[in-house]
């Protein structure tokens, strides 16, 4: 039994799932190159509109397998990097998805798994989700992820969560801003098609460039070179065949070719 599936539908939605539940989808240094083939797959799968993380079971993710985390312990420091190394690279992957990106967190998330949610655009999560950053419990610090999970719930709540390691819940994770909307446990797939439906609905190209516009512009204080490369980009999307696509469909009062029946 394979620990991670990946399964593409005739809209173009990929489904990515965690599938070790008897472990609590807890991930180890081959399901996390299992994790990075996945992703590295469908960013580059032209036919794969919307990416989807999920998991089997009653929990999201339990974060670290134990049993990698007592091998790693007796790993020097360079055999140590290369292991952060590999789990960096993989959120980095996620992260920097050029599809958007749904997480669907069911049940606990503890961890590299809150750092997994982190890295998606938007995450829904049942009502019953709880969520804990537990590193320092273990006398370790949640390094990888932390660029991840600081740009999603700020730099202050950080601080706090990162040194209490104590759970909170989902309405907690939706004022952080980890989630994006809470579903009651039978209406969680539900919610995550409504997502799914709007995404559709939009260009590819546009949500791609938009994606990059966000980590380009977030960062940066606005100047003349800003004002420059962001007229540079509507120009040059404008031009492009889908943005000429997309205005004469509005203009014609017709839906665009992207958008499949």
């Amino acid at each position: 039994m394979s620990t991670v599936n990946c399964s593409v539908d005739g809209c173009g939605v990929a489904t990515i799932t965690l599938n070790n539940p008897d472990n609590h989808n807890a991930f180890d240094d081959a399901i996390i190159a299992q994790l990075t083939t996945a992703f590295q797959s469908t960013a580059s799968d032209e036919s794969v509109r919307v990416v989807i993380l999920a998991s089997e079971g009653k929990n999201f993710s339990a974060g670290a397998d134990l049993n990698w985390m007592k091998r790693i312990s007796s790993y020097g420091r360079e055999e140590n990097l290369r292991e952060a190394t590999a789990l960096a690279q993989m959120l980095k992957i996620l992260n920097f998805m050029p599809k958007p990106t749904i997480a669907r967190v069911q049940g606990v998330a503890l961890g590299g798994a809150v750092g997994l949610i982190s890295c998606c655009d938007m995450s829904i999560a049942s009502a019953n989700a709880s969520f804990s950053l537990s590193e320092v419990k273990i006398g370790l610090v949640p390094a990888t992820i932390s660029p991840y999970v600081i740009s999603a719930i700020g730099s202050r709540a950080a601080r706090r969560y990162f040194i209490t390691a104590e759970r909170f819940n989902a309405n907690t994770a939706l004022r952080l801003g980890l989630i994006s909307e809470i579903a009651q446990k039978d209406d969680l797939d539900n919610t995550i098609n409504h997502f799914v439906e709007q995404l559709l609905r939009n260009s590819p190209a546009a949500i791609k460039a938009t994606k990059s516009l966000v980590f380009d512009v977030a960062d940066r204080g606005i100047s003349e070179a800003l004002i420059e490369d962001t007229c540079q980009l509507i120009a040059s999307i404008r031009a492009s065949a889908e943005g000429q696509e997309g205005l004469a469909a509005f203009m014609e009062k017709r839906d665009p070719t992207w958008i499949k029946s």
